[in-house]
């Protein structure tokens, strides 16, 4: 075999350097769009715009939030998709909705066509009507258990992470519901606090202020940890009330489609390993709340949000509410 120069792999090994350097040095020349799928004022929005002001300090750059609510998400979500490859349009939500919109027959897309820059995990919470006779979680199963399907439940639609939630509540307590939609989590929270629905599943981010002005009751966190909020005090979670009760978490952040220019991904990579990760706004975000901060980005993002893809997919087919069946698009059953 013939040996190469000392000389000439110094030459390779400095241009390589010199390419590495220049893609992590992209400056966008123009604003950038970021479509938040989703009503404003819900959990995505919230984030959206605190995740939005921290980049432009160090893009350099004005990010312009477009909110494009319709179908779950999966409208705003296909005009990213849509969009020119060229970096300068983004979407945001909720990983497990990324993930799953094939499975529902929504959009043929999946979260590994994305690059995934999350920000934090949100936590799904269920809240009733200040006004409802229900104080506590027992005395809402045993209500829906007397009245099947007739409890109503306000979600931001199907694929949405409140109706994640009541599915999965519903099905480890075995009870119905009258489910009720809206395009966002916001809208959703307000109908519960008004008293047009009793309950709402949807994310404590959407609840909080409602919850802090005695409008939503909240009973109990959809998972098996507690969470506090500034204001109100422990919300205690569902395990406490159906034993072994489990579900993953609900990570959340921006999403890039994977034909960017190699530099968008390589300074958006490099941005949040150093600065998005240390971020006091995303963190005062987070605990105000009732939100886990977790800033995370390649590998490592794509390896966390697996499971609460996994597991709302295979929730939808036994359910029977999946157009395909999660194994043939590469999610197989937990």
């Amino acid at each position: 075999m013939k040996s190469v120069p000392v000389r000439q792999l110094l030459v390779t090994a400095v241009l390589a350097a010199a390419s590495v350097s220049a893609m992590a040095q992209w400056k966008p020349d123009r604003p950038i769009t970021l479509i938040v799928p989703w009503a404003p004022g819900g959990s995505t929005d919230q984030v959206s715009r605190v995740t939005a002001a921290e980049l432009e300090k160090h893009l350099g750059q004005k990010i312009v939030i477009m909110n494009q609510p319709g179908a779950s998400g999966s409208v705003g979500t296909k005009n990213a998709m849509a969009a020119p490859a060229d970096g300068y349009t983004w979407t945001a939500g909720g990983a497990k909705d990324l993930g799953t919109y094939k499975v529902l027959g929504m959009l043929d897309t999946s979260a590994s066509d994305w690059n995934l820059y999350l920000n934090v995990a949100h936590i799904a919470v269920v809240g009733v009507n200040a006004d409802t006779p229900y104080k506590t979680m027992p005395e809402l199963l045993a209500a829906m258990k007397a009245n099947p399907g007739s409890i109503s439940v306000a979600t931001a639609g199907v694929n949405s992470s409140g109706h994640s939630a009541i599915e999965s509540l519903s099905r480890a307590a075995g009870v119905t519901y009258k489910h009720v939609t809206y395009d966002g989590g916001a809208p959703a929270a307000v109908a519960a606090a008004s008293g047009e629905t009793q309950v709402t599943t949807q994310l404590a981010a959407e609840q909080t202020d409602m919850i802090r002005a005695k409008k939503i009751r909240p009973l109990a966190v959809v998972g098996d940890k507690s969470i506090e909020i500034e204001g109100y005090g422990t919300i205690p979670p569902l395990s406490q009330f159906i034993p072994g009760y489990k579900d993953p978490i609900n990570y959340f952040g921006i999403f890039v489609p994977k034909g960017v220019p190699a530099e968008v991904s390589a300074t958006l990579n490099k941005i949040w390993t150093t600065e998005m990760v240390k971020s006091e706004a995303l963190k005062k975000y987070a605990q105000s709340r009732g939100a886990m901060f977790a800033p995370m980005a390649g590998e490592e993002a794509q390896k966390a949000v697996f499971p609460a893809i996994q597991s709302y997919a295979w929730t939808q087919q036994a359910a029977g509410k999946a157009k395909v069946s999660p194994d043939t698009v590469g999610i197989p059953k937990p």
